[in-house]
């Protein structure tokens, strides 16, 4: 395939694909296609729903490859027990989620594989670099997607930004990115105290300003898309996280849109840029 890129006229092509099929505190799926699979990160919604969005796009749970989750929260994982009982659909998680799992559903024993929390793997034609993230649970990642020169990165359920996520996330050209909380609306909303702390600490989720200095990082280098995740239904808006994110992004060429919280969104494509020779 790269030989016949050579040829090509200049323009771009879309190698990886994502749809968000849920995002935020009522539950998180994400399917990843390109490179001879499709992916899902997290089943955080009902196997119903996954199925309903799935056909929408003209594909099954059988077309699935497998499953990546970030972590054990309910939230990520509420539809796995039963979309891998109809559909024994690999599940790859890390070592501490894999553990955490497999005591809640024993069931899921059989079609788990654990990983390291820093990690390299293949799956079709696509890489996936995993790595760590700060969260209140047993093991949390996210990852990054590679594939012939298109790439999209997920950073979701993390406090802070790790030194392992930014350095994973370097060039990725496209980005789903979690926008939680706007920090005043929260330390000012009706949550009780210690929920604000757990949710504003370095194990809770990120700010829409930690989201967008960050993002401003990634897109001096090269990241032209964001796609703004998990945002708090209580604490945040879109318009508030487009707000914060669009100013930080001045003067930079890069795209932000925000992930519809409870249906199936547009396509966010990663494209390479081909030229001829």
């Amino acid at each position: 395939m790269l030989f016949v890129m050579l040829f090509v006229k200049r323009g771009h092509i879309p190698l990886l694909t994502v749809h968000t099929l849920a995002s935020g505190s009522e539950g998180n799926c994400l399917l990843l296609s390109g490179g001879g699979v499709h992916l899902l990160v997290d089943a955080g919604i009902s196997a119903r729903r996954i199925t309903a969005s799935l056909r929408e796009l003209g594909l099954s749970p059988q077309d699935v490859t497998a499953v990546l989750l970030t972590h054990e929260h309910t939230d990520h994982t509420a539809g796995l027990a039963t979309l891998t009982k109809q559909y024994r659909l690999p599940l790859y998680a890390s070592d501490g989620t894999a553990a955490a799992l497999a005591l809640r559903c024993p069931a899921l024993r059989d079609v788990l594989h654990p990983i390291p929390r820093q990690y390299v793997f293949s799956l079709g034609d696509v890489d996936i670099t995993v790595f760590p993230t700060s969260h209140d649970a047993a093991g949390g990642v996210d990852y990054r997607f590679d594939c012939l020169g298109a790439s999209v990165g997920v950073l979701t359920d993390t406090g802070c930004v790790t030194s392992e996520a930014e350095a994973a996330l370097r060039g990725v050209r496209l980005l789903v990115l979690e926008s939680n909380h706007d920090a005043d609306w929260l330390m000012s909303g009706p949550y009780p105290y210690y929920l604000k702390q757990r949710i504003a600490g370095r194990l809770g989720h990120l700010s829409n300003d930690d989201a967008a200095a960050f993002a401003h990082r990634l897109a001096e280098q090269g990241t032209y898309r964001f796609v703004l995740a998990h945002l708090s239904r209580e604490n945040n808006t879109p318009a508030r996280a487009l707000q914060v994110m669009e100013t930080a992004l001045t003067g930079l060429h890069a795209v932000v849109e925000v992930a519809p919280r409870g249906e199936l969104s547009t396509c966010y494509e990663a494209e390479v840029t081909l030229c001829s020779v």
